[in-house]
């Protein structure tokens, strides 16, 4: 057997891959539990045959263990008049939010560790949550990583599968520090409020060993058997409601984000979404424009929102238009007017105080709750014919 492996050349390359491994064991900062592992596999590796299913196992169980970061931190700046430039750049408004934010970064700086509670953003869809995230990573010079939360209702997705199952993996977080390739990112734990649980294990009671400081330098992923310091990590979560378990609230400082006010709106328009716009749509700023008064237009009487997303959409469609427009009919520019608004999308979908504009005889007014924010409600009294009693 060994003179056919011998013609066919799997020896040498076994033992070839086996030393490069080694190599790999020695210049990687393994913790001594790590190591110990990762050494014990190697010697199991080197009397298999290349050619088994089992040899395969170990050698991805290796290239796993070896490819996530151990020790490689990235710099953190701690400039807070940078981070504070950073989110007056990336976010419009939100001064009690960022106010917030800079005071964390502040304190980790001071710490000199991530001790303090998790920030969780809540508000609703729309308002910045994820775009926030990732310009503290900015401020702060971490690698960003999102993990998206929503539909999760398996634990392995968050510790990962045992090896005794046949394509088994780690886990979410172990999968997202390969993917940083530093022991020290950002890690945007997206939708907190939507993770489902099931027969399968309750992923949110996973996440309590990976959010508590006290607990996360010794995470434990079932694929890698070794524990993993995850105490470098910064970790910050979004929902849309605080429909989230007790003991992960318990661990998190929530910050809520309001939806914003119209004129918020307007300045968001003009600073960030025109110009995203102009650029996704190949048009240069003296080609399209849109008035102030038709942004406001489009607000008040196309979206129903407390964030910003519909309206992007209808800007986007703006710009669909008058691209399609420019190469049509070789015009020079596309202004957008309120008086013109209606040509380019429609009939308006909201009516915006018309019915509250006139008095009404037996009509009063009401205050409303919704997720976009509140509306007046009006109330119609009804006199009907009837008995003169109450039954």
């Amino acid at each position: 057997m060994k003179a056919i492996q011998k013609e066919l050349g799997e020896g040498e390359d076994g033992r070839d891959e086996a030393a490069e491994i080694e190599a790999r064991i020695k210049k990687t900062k393994l913790s001594k539990e790590a190591r110990e592992k990762a050494e014990a596999e190697l010697k199991k590796l080197r009397t298999m045959s290349p050619m088994s299913a089992e040899s395969t196992v170990v050698r991805n169980y290796l290239d796993w263990i070896l490819s996530i970061p151990w020790g490689k931190n990235s710099k953190v700046k701690q400039d807070l008049a940078f981070a504070q430039n950073v989110l007056d750049t990336d976010h419009f408004g939100l001064d009690k939010v960022k106010d917030r934010i800079v005071e964390y970064l502040a304190v980790q700086s001071r710490q000199k560790k991530l001790k303090g509670p998790i920030l969780c953003l809540v508000g609703p869809p729309g308002v910045g949550k994820t775009s926030l995230g990732k310009s503290i990573a900015k401020a702060t010079g971490r690698e960003f990583i999102r993990m998206a939360l929503g539909g999760v209702r398996d634990e392995a997705e968050i510790r990962g599968h045992r090896r005794t199952y046949i394509g088994s993996m780690p886990g979410k977080v172990i999968q997202s520090m390969k993917k940083a390739k530093k022991s020290n990112p950002l890690f945007l734990l997206d939708e907190i409020d939507k993770m489902g649980q099931d027969f399968r294990g309750d992923p949110s009671s996973a996440l309590l060993e990976v959010l508590d400081p006290e607990q996360n330098s010794t995470f434990m992923d079932h694929y890698l058997e070794v524990e993993y310091d995850l105490s470098s990590v910064m970790f910050v979560t979004t929902a849309n409601t605080l429909n989230i378990p007790a003991p992960l609230m318990d661990r998190m400082e929530i910050i809520r984000i309001a939806g914003y006010t119209e004129d918020e709106k307007i300045e968001i328009a003009k600073r960030h979404l025109m110009p995203k716009v102009i650029r996704d749509h190949a048009l240069q700023p003296k080609e399209f424009s849109v008035g102030e008064d038709a942004i406001r237009g489009i607000i008040q009487t196309y979206t129903r929102e407390a964030g910003v997303r519909s309206l992007e959409r209808e800007l986007m469609k703006l710009g669909r238009k008058a691209v399609t427009e420019i190469l049509k009919t070789k015009k020079k520019t596309v202004d957008i007017t309120a008086d013109n608004l209606a040509d380019y999308l429609g009939v308006p979908r909201f009516r915006f105080g018309q019915v509250e504009a006139d008095d009404q005889v037996g009509v009063v007014t009401g205050l409303a709750w919704t997720e976009v924010g509140g509306e007046l409600l009006t109330i119609e009294g009804v006199m009907m014919p009837g008995k003169g009693r109450m039954t």
